[in-house]
């Protein structure tokens, strides 16, 4: 079992006269710790709006301070040599897919082919009204233009032609040091999703929003449908708190990795969380 960060990056700590640990600092110390990944969320913004999250606690502050994935992980690629980058997830339905076909394979590529893809829908409906998409049909969106970025990771000249995503032939390099693709890790929580994860991802990463016994019954799930299609069994991350009793439960469904939860907490708040976090993983082989 391997042992991930799931990370929210922002300049600032919720709160603003506090400077939060940067990608660089952040991205050497989880690597120095034996963290196997770290993966990075995304919003491009957050509508000026009363939105709450999905248990109903306020927005924080840093939501709509996030900093470009892209050009976070850069610099946590440009600060290490080892640990896995990964989008955590990216909103394919507030994206154009040729320009993410580019960002994500010029990572892969400077990075010596770290990168692991993941992607989402998003749930604010508001954002993604904003980016000029229905939201009802998001989904939809985002599976067309996955399947568009793949084809350009894929072929020489590449071209799409769908409901949300047509464009003729296309030259676009580089192309990712992983081949066909890098690793895609589908995020969200909706029934549909084992499924949907199967069709078109290498794996599912489950939502914080999961506690273990959720997590127990949709690893079993997911495991199920795929060994009834007769599909490879999917890669599997999700959430821990760090809990000896949660983490022995963990480890028992043989999962990919497992995620720790960070917010944009400042350099010596960080660390101390990282050295906590890095001696609960000594217990299982971290």
């Amino acid at each position: 079992m391997k042992f991930g960060l799931s990370v929210f990056v922002s300049a600032e700590t919720n709160n603003p006269q506090e400077r939060a640990i940067t990608p660089a600092e952040l991205g050497a110390a989880a690597e120095e710790r034996g963290f196997d990944s770290v993966f990075v969320a995304e919003h491009t913004h957050i509508p000026a709006l009363d939105i709450s999250l999905p248990g109903g606690e306020p927005m924080p502050r840093y939501f709509s301070h996030m900093l470009d994935p892209f050009v976070t992980l850069t610099s946590m690629a440009a600060a290490t040599s080892r640990i896995l980058l990964g989008t955590g997830v990216i909103l394919l339905s507030t994206r154009d897919p040729i320009i993410t076909a580019k960002e994500a394979a010029s990572l892969d590529l400077l990075s010596g082919g770290r990168l692991v893809f993941g992607v989402g829908t998003g749930w604010i409906t508001e954002e993604i009204a904003n980016h000029g998409v229905d939201p009802a049909r998001r989904f939809s969106v985002l599976r067309e233009r996955l399947t568009a970025i793949t084809r350009i990771w894929e072929q020489d000249a590449a071209e799409f032609h769908g409901e949300h995503v047509d464009f003729g032939p296309v030259l676009s390099w580089p192309k990712p040091v992983q081949r066909p693709r890098p690793p895609v890790l589908l995020g969200g929580w909706s029934p549909k999703m084992p499924q949907r994860v199967l069709d078109l991802a290498d794996g599912w990463m489950m939502p914080p929003l999961f506690d273990i016994d959720r997590v127990e019954k949709e690893v079993a799930g997911i495991r199920k449908l795929a060994a009834e299609q007769g599909r490879p069994q999917p890669r599997l991350s999700f959430f821990t708190g760090g809990d000896p009793a949660e983490l022995e439960r963990a480890a028992a469904l043989e999962p990919e990795r497992v995620l720790f939860f960070a917010d944009p907490w400042t350099k010596d708040e960080t660390l101390a969380k990282l050295d906590e976090w890095a001696a609960a993983m000594a217990e299982y082989g971290g």
